[in-house]
């Protein structure tokens, strides 16, 4: 039985990325508590099949209810693209039809046609997420007049979970993926982010971009657009305990995920390991 008290609202990511969107939100909604959960030991998702991302997330998604969650973002891109629409639709009216899970995708797609001149935007994401198509999907049904360019980026990820983001090793990969997109379409003056670990690498993405690029990290975008959601559904807002408190749980051995998590969050974080499945 869930419990029906207010509860704090759930972050999952595969890994660590989703620590740039639980930064993002605690900056803008710091009163509320949050139980952050990364799949560190089954991560990356972004090469897995759709099923078996499904299968994860859905797996998450209860633990995170069973621990007092009636809100979950789902802070990864990949869990967003696979498996979101299938839990929203056919989990959550068995689980609890009052539970809401949310993903990261919508709210940069959103707001991208006020932040593009040229009507043509790039995505920089994992294979798993461009594959998808889920980013133009989203941004066509939004904004039918804007060209959408996606590129994965497969070594992104691994430079910065093995601390490399800013070896001159990154260099080499970071501009191959700018060249690439800039190349497929010179006309992009505006690119997403679409895997929450990109984030980390901004220096240097910026460094390789032509003059007059702007790049989207989706954390602040996500933030506000949570802001919304719970000012327009005042019956969630309620079912969220504020206490200001975070509380981190990993599948993978803690003590790599506190000193990974220093990487995104600059400050020491206690961890507790669980299983999922």
């Amino acid at each position: 039985m869930l419990s029906s008290s207010p509860g704090p609202i759930g972050i999952f990511d595969s890994g660590y990325g989703g620590l740039t969107i639980l930064h993002g939100i605690r900056q803008l909604l710091p009163q509320y508590d949050y139980l952050y959960l990364g799949d560190n030991a089954r991560a990356p998702y972004g090469p897995r099949s759709f099923d078996v991302v499904y299968e994860f997330t859905r797996q998450a998604v209860v633990k995170l209810f069973e621990m007092g969650c009636h809100l979950i973002i789902l802070g990864c891109n990949t869990a967003s693209a696979k498996a979101l629409r299938t839990i929203q639709q056919n989990d959550l009216p068995q689980i609890d039809p009052n539970r809401r899970v949310l993903g990261i995708i919508r709210p940069t797609t959103e707001i991208i046609g006020s932040l593009t001149t040229s009507r043509h935007v790039g995505i920089l994401a994992t294979e798993g997420t461009i594959k998808s198509e889920s980013y133009t999907l989203e941004i066509q049904k939004f904004h039918p007049d804007i060209t959408v360019t996606g590129v994965a980026c497969p070594f992104w990820v691994p430079l910065v979970e093995y601390n490399e983001a800013d070896s001159p090793g990154a260099d080499y990969f970071v501009k191959k993926c700018i060249d690439q997109i800039m190349c497929l379409d010179p006309k992009i003056d505006t690119i997403i982010l679409g895997c929450t670990h990109y984030p980390l690498l901004m220096p240097k993405i910026q460094k390789y971009l032509p003059a007059g690029v702007h790049v989207i990290p989706q954390g602040e975008y996500v933030a506000d657009s949570l802001k919304s959601y719970l000012e327009r559904h005042p019956q969630m807002e309620q079912k969220c305990s504020k206490n200001a408190t975070v509380r981190y749980l990993t599948t993978e051995n803690s003590d790599k995920f506190k000193e990974s998590a220093q990487l995104f969050l600059h400050e020491s974080v206690e961890v507790e390991t669980i299983t999922l499945g």
